[in-house]
């Protein structure tokens, strides 16, 4: 009898428990660690951060359907990694923490024969001072955070209808964010709902981010095919945000947040400030902290896991001048080098390099994306890495039987920029592959007849589509396992 224990129950971390637990027979245990009660689609956070959606319409309880598929569910929260066991134990475990308000503050060891870190990022809110719920802006990473971003945008709404002008500022709220994308779809459908509310003539909006261009989005923008040339994702950014009215300020390192203002450095190492009414920003991501420690108790954090708190896998983590990186570099298996047992997916694996080109400004701060690892690749990997493990238990296989490379995978993406039935619009994205290879496609590193962009009505129609599709899946309703991640 064999336990998989996953720690995380995001869009990655839920995939792998749903694969593992439909391709291992019950004699096996898979075990999910989680500190939330309820899974959320995240994606659909947008549109509850405008109110078009409520709390009940992107969550549901994981407890009651992990208790009808066999999974074991401890709604609680990693601490510590414990890859060789301890003085008294042989097998490796976990240890975690209660987050259920019954058992709140408990310790426990959870034994694994195989753990997968799902656990996603931190919302790192403290990097920068005043940044998130907690201090002057806005969020949409979590339920909690959107809903209360609506009832600030409907504040804002109400003053704007009594004659009141406001500023809207949406972006990234530090130099390293990644996730570009979220900030890219909330300040579309804020903009959309102004316009709905008739108040839009009494807006000012500005979105501020740290890509050096528009359309970069983390992944050094894309180039597509259009009309028989080529354009980059930045004209085609470009163009939608001059068409809704936004401005836009590229290269920015967020400082800090006071009442109404944010303090910011650009690329030419100039300080700026920019006063706001209201203001979403996406904070930076880093491991959530997890400890590794040794048989004798000794720490052996950086073993496992790279400096931001991400854990280490398959990948090539020699430092190299950007240019000198390969698409080889990337994890195939997501398996960590020195315990073959444990991997990581999603968000939780450290990625061995930047995708768009690291950048800082003339006083040398950094200010760039960080690689994204959310959504459709996450899911992806968590169902290699779930049917690799299946295959080692139920196969004797040696070794990981799946590979899921970020530079040999595609995805696609649909972006929301308003929701309607007859006026909504989104931006639809494809790429091939996420990272580019420049050896396979020198030229724009990724195959242009798989790569392109679009925005239409037709888009929002897959997007609102896509959110109950995903939900289904999640939900493990019948057939779950035949849509594609």
């Amino acid at each position: 009898m064999a336990t998989v224990v996953v720690l995380g129950a995001g869009i990655s971390g839920h995939t792998a428990a749903l694969f593992l637990r439909r391709g291992l027979k019950k004699e096996h245990n898979v075990v999910v660690v989680t500190p939330n009660s309820l899974w959320n689609w995240i994606p659909s956070n947008v549109w509850v951060g405008v109110g078009l959606m409520t709390k009940d319409d992107v969550t549901f309880p994981l407890a009651p359907l992990y208790e009808k598929l066999g999974i074991e569910f401890h709604q609680a929260k990693a601490v510590s990694i414990h890859p060789e066991g301890g003085h008294d134990k042989s097998r490796p475990f976990v240890k975690v923490e209660y987050t259920e308000d019954s058992r709140v503050g408990e310790i426990a060891e959870l034994d694994y024969d195989f753990l997968i870190n799902a656990t996603g990022p931190k919302l790192n809110f403290a990097a920068t001072a005043g940044l998130g719920p907690d201090g002057f802006t806005n969020s949409v990473c979590t339920y909690g955070h959107a809903e209360e971003a609506a009832r600030n945008v409907f504040s804002s709404i109400e003053k704007m209808k009594k004659g009141e002008r406001q500023t809207f500022v949406v972006g990234t709220g530090h130099g390293m964010c990644t996730c570009q994308g979220a900030a890219f779809e909330y300040a579309f459908n804020l903009e959309f709902e102004l316009r709905r509310a008739g108040v839009r003539d009494l807006a000012d909006f500005v979105f501020i981010t740290n890509e050096a261009v528009l359309g970069d989005f983390g992944v050094g923008g894309l180039h597509f095919q259009r009309n028989g040339y080529v354009i980059h994702s930045r004209t085609f950014a470009e163009s939608l945000y001059a068409e809704r009215g936004l401005s836009w300020i590229t290269g920015a390192h967020v400082q800090k947040i006071e009442r109404g203002k944010i303090f910011y450095e650009n690329l030419e190492g100039e300080d700026h400030e920019l006063n706001f009414d209201f203001s979403m920003l996406i904070p930076p991501f880093a491991g959530v902290g997890l400890k590794a420690v040794g048989r004798a108790g000794n720490d052996i954090t950086e073993k496992i896991f790279a400096g931001n708190g991400f854990l280490k896998v398959d990948a090539d983590y020699t430092p190299k001048e950007y240019d000198n990186w390969k698409a080889s570099d990337w994890p195939l298996t997501y398996q960590n080098r020195d315990y073959a047992n444990i991997y990581a997916v999603g968000i939780a694996f450290a990625p061995p390099h930047a995708i768009s080109r690291p950048r800082k400004s003339k006083r040398g701060t950094p200010i760039s994306p960080t690689p994204p690892r959310t959504g459709m690749p996450s899911a992806i990997i968590g169902r290699a890495v779930a049917t690799s493990i299946c295959d080692i238990i139920n196969k004797g296989s040696p070794g990981p039987t799946r590979t899921a490379s970020m530079a040999k995978m595609g995805a696609a993406c649909v972006a929301s920029a308003g929701s309607g039935w007859l006026k909504g619009t989104a931006a639809s994205m494809t790429m091939y592959p996420i990272v580019p290879d420049f050896e396979t496609y020198p030229e724009y590193g990724r195959d242009l007849d798989y790569t392109f962009g679009e925005i239409g009505s037709s888009g929002h129609w897959i997007k609102n589509i896509l959110h109950h599709m995903f939900l289904y899946k999640a939900k493990a309703k019948p057939f779950w396992w035949l849509i594609p991640e």
